[in-house]
């Protein structure tokens, strides 16, 4: 490792240490409920413990090279950015929707437009993805879309506190534009609201719900951790949000957060009904050996999608940040590969273009 560089990444440590509290009690605490713990949070199967990772393994895998592609796209960045991006029609998204709408901002970022609400989720629409550039994934793709150019935003919901989910940069950058959403947010993670300021901000734990107009939005588990700092591990919850239009049909809509295959989507499919519209991820899953616990790959996409007998999907989570091994045309590839064995049409898991909206049916 390069002295210099060594040297930033010691500096970095330093400064969040300074901001970490010594205590890590966890002021959630419910001893009723068998994802808390005193300190914070587990899975559901509790013997996942991710992100307890030592640090000298951290290390080890980011000098090999497990954090970034081995190879470029085929034809290049340039060629994939053409081949993957669309001009994002603004105009179309400054109408509201009263009939739901996706539009995927790049890699976890979506927003969803339904009954004249528009709900924007873990949006990152930065340069990187990480505390610092130098300690971050960088992003090869632009955002379809800058902060200020988003239509008014009603709610905003956050899954976890991972930097490729949950950006300072956009965030601030969304209130400077005079935006005043609402924000819903995993247990834990409201004193990083507070600390900018921010103050219209609810804390859900799994199963929490809340009316939110005429849409009920529940907090799902997924399998994953959180982390911020190097001392704050698993100290704020994650998980999913499912988002609900009741009435003689109900239209049920689930992104689920960062996740491995898990148990918990059998459990959603039980406690809510089928899923009408899904956003899965299907990229950022190699090396296996450490990323299957907590990245799906696209067969576990497809599993998921038939446990929760969704009718469609959105694969989401690949092609944007330089974060895993897989290259960033490697996913469509292995999704094609996926639905063909679960024997699936080609179509029943879309992946959208960068700044590509597609309106939603609800029957």
């Amino acid at each position: 490792m390069h002295p210099a560089w060594l040297k930033k990444v010691l500096l970095a440590l330093s400064t969040m240490a300074l901001g970490t509290a010594c205590s890590v009690i966890n002021p959630h605490y419910d001893a009723r409920k068998a994802h808390h713990r005193p300190d914070g949070f587990v899975n559901s199967d509790p013997t996942q413990q991710i992100g307890t990772f030592p640090w000298y393994e951290i290390l080890l895998r980011r000098l090999r090279g497990d954090f970034q592609p081995t190879q470029p796209p085929a034809g290049g960045y340039e060629k994939f950015i053409a081949d993957w991006r669309m001009p994002l029609d603004i105009e179309r998204l400054s109408a509201p929707a009263e009939q739901p709408r996706i539009t995927w901002l790049g890699h976890a970022s979506l927003l969803l437009q339904i009954d004249g609400q528009n709900i924007l989720i873990d949006p990152q629409l930065s340069g990187h993805a990480g505390p610092y550039p130098f300690l971050s994934a960088a992003r090869r793709v632009p955002a379809p879309i800058l902060p200020a150019q988003l239509p008014p935003i009603d709610l905003v919901l956050i899954s976890h506190n991972h930097y490729d989910h949950l950006d300072k940069a956009t965030i601030q950058a969304l209130l400077a534009a005079g935006q005043k959403p609402r924000f819903l947010v995993p247990l834990g993670l409201k004193s990083w609201f507070d600390d900018l300021g921010i103050t219209k901000v609810s804390e859900m734990d799994w199963w929490d719900n809340r009316q939110e107009g005429k849409l009920r939005i529940h907090f799902t588990p997924a399998q994953h951790w959180s982390k911020r700092t190097p001392f704050d591990t698993n100290t704020t919850l994650w998980g999913g949000f499912a988002i609900e239009r009741p009435g003689t049909t109900p239209w049920r809509f689930l992104y689920t957060g960062d996740t491995g295959y898990s148990q918990d989507f059998k459990e959603i499919r039980r406690r809510l009904g089928p899923i009408d519209f899904l956003a899965v991820p299907v990229g950022a899953y190699l090396p296996r050996d450490f990323m299957a616990p907590q990245h799906a790959n696209p067969d576990d996409a497809v599993k998921i999608m038939l446990d929760l007998d969704a009718r469609q999907a959105l694969g989401v989570h690949w092609g944007t940040f330089e974060l895993t091994q897989e290259a960033f045309d490697q996913p469509p590839k292995d999704l094609a590969i996926a639905l063909q064995q679960h024997g699936l049409a080609a179509n029943r898991m879309w992946l959208f273009k960068h700044g590509e909206t597609r309106g939603l049916t609800t029957n």
